[in-house]
Formats: structure tokens, sequence, C-alpha cells
């Protein structure tokens, strides 16, 4: 029975994700069927195509240039590639490219069972979806039979706080707050301090979606993760941006502004159901060297999914 449920929540899956990214596929496969109208092999003018087709796709400048060096490779060893191998070909560089920058193939969500709690920092501009992602991986983790505890530390928005509560009442988990214009450091120790005399496995913190070009961020996240410290030494393990993807490039420039702001070690990119823009998740994981963990593919609690870049290639590329 539990192979068959497995089977199951796995083809249940990859129809979120083929769905999901319908539309960048759409768009991706139409300029590439024109690309290739009437040619054989793979030459100059279709690389010079393909360019177009990534860069238009939100891939970004400088992965495309990366992506179209490596096919010119394997162009130039094997001597003749055809046009009809050229999905393949896509398909094996922008994985390999991916995995360069530490993304894997994930299929559930898991985390590092050596200590608890397992602390996740938060961090993004308001309106990505920061806090539904938030949601959404509260519910997973309880699914996967995680015990988890969210501490409201966007204290500044009183919205921030109410939303986070309302997704704590939906998931069943318990969510640390404190007064609006509180100390959000405050709010992560108190937190922590619940969760591991709890024994909670996992702590979520929603941080302030300040604009990313505000000075104060990087102190206020830097006491943040102090303070936690003094609760949780290994706090925390993962500072992941999330990101809303339908805004393309956008999103990457934000993502280097968090960047020189903290030490992102993960993305989540939300909100590629309703895009063309899924390309952008190839270009800001290899530009910037960060794994992505999640994706955002619709509404749904399980509408997010832990990022399999095996997976995700071969949606936009098949």
């Amino acid at each position: 029975m539990g192979f068959f449920k497995n089977l199951f929540s796995k083809k249940e899956k990859k129809e979120v994700l083929d769905s999901g990214l319908e539309k960048t596929k759409k768009s991706v496969f139409e300029k590439l069927t024109h690309a290739i109208a009437g040619k054989s092999k793979v030459d100059d003018e279709v690389l010079d195509n393909l360019e177009d087709i990534l860069i238009t796709s939100d891939v970004g400048v400088d992965t495309t240039l990366e992506i179209i060096k490596r096919i010119e490779a394997r162009v130039a060893r094997d001597k003749y590639v055809s046009t009809s191998e050229l999905n393949a070909l896509l398909r094996d560089e922008i994985t390999q490219l991916l995995a360069g920058s530490g993304n894997t193939d994930e299929e559930g969500f898991d985390i590092a069972d050596d200590h608890r709690p397992y602390v996740i920092m938060v961090v993004g501009v308001n309106g990505v979806g920061k806090t539904t992602t938030i949601g959404k991986l509260a519910y997973q983790f309880k699914q996967a039979g995680k015990s988890v505890y969210l501490g409201a530390a966007d204290t500044f928005r009183a919205a921030a706080v109410e939303q986070l509560v309302i997704w704590g009442e939906r998931v069943g988990v318990p969510v640390v707050k404190q007064q609006m214009g509180s100390d959000p450091a405050s709010v992560a120790y108190d937190t922590l301090s619940s969760a591991k005399a709890n024994g909670a496995d996992i702590v979520i913190i929603d941080t302030a979606g300040r604009l990313h070009n505000k000075v104060g961020l990087m102190n206020e996240l830097s006491k943040i993760k102090n303070v936690m410290k003094k609760v949780v030494p290994t706090a925390p393990d993962e500072i992941m941006l999330v990101l809303d993807g339908s805004t393309g490039q956008n999103a990457f420039e934000q993502a280097k502004q968090f960047i020189k702001a903290t030490d992102i070690t993960s993305l989540a990119i939300t909100k590629l159901d309703g895009t063309a823009k899924g390309g952008v998740v190839i270009g800001i994981s290899h530009q910037l060297g960060v794994p992505v963990r999640y994706i955002g593919l619709g509404e749904k609690m399980t509408d997010l999914q832990p990022f399999n870049s095996r997976e995700f290639v071969e949606s936009l590329f098949s």
C-alpha cells in the first residue's frame, strides 16, 4: 500500500510541476520550434536564436552565455548535433549547471537529524509570498511527522503577524509573537526558547520584509542571528530568501541586495504558475551560487514543492 501511495504522490507532484511551469514551457517551446524550423543541425544561427530565447525567458545574460558555451563545446566535440537532439542537450547541460550551485534532486521535506531544533530564518521583501511560504512549509513539515514552531519576528507590520497566526491555526502549529513594534530579536529568542523546551524539530522565523536597499536590514538580521545563537548555538541552520518568480530579473536584483546584507544559504521561488518567466530559477541559482530549496506552483498547501533540479529541467524541455 505504501508503495502505491508513494507512486501516486510522485505522479501528483509531477502533474503539479508540469502544470505550474506550463506558461514558461509553452513560451520556450514555441520560440524553440521557430528557431530550428527548416534546420537539420545545430549551427551558429540556431545557437544565436537559442541565446535570444533563453534571455527573453529570464534565464539571465550571464547564465545564458554559459549554457551556449557548453552547447558549443558539445557541438564541437561531437562534430554534428541534430536539431532533434537540442532539447536533450539543453536538459543535460542545464541540470549540470544547477548541480554546480548545490542544487539536488530533492524528493521530500527533509532536514538534518543530528540536532534539534533545526532553525530556518526567512527573509524577503513584502509581497513575494514570504509568510505564505512559511505557512506551507510548516504544513509540509508537519505532514512529514515533524513538530514545528513559528516565530512572528516581522513586528513592524500588523498584517504580517496576523497572517502568520492565521497560518499557524490552519496548520495546527504554535506561533510565538509579541506586541507590534517589539524587538524582532526578542521574538526570535522567545520562539527558540519555547521550541527547545518543548523538544520541537523545526523552528521557522519570519523576519521583516523591508525594502532590500535599507541599510538597517543588515544590522537587524545580524542581531536576530546573534540572539538565536544564545539559545541554539547552531542557529540559524538555514537563511532562506523568498523571491517572486513572476518578477523575472527584478527578483535577481533583489537577491543580490539581500546577499550583500546577510549570508543567504537557500532560495524559495514563488508564483511560478502564473508566469512565463520560470527560467529565472535557473539564472538566479547559477549566478548567485545558492541552491533553490523550494518552488511555489499554486495556491494549495501541496503546491509548494522541494526543488528537484532534474525534474524541473525535464518539465521545461520535454
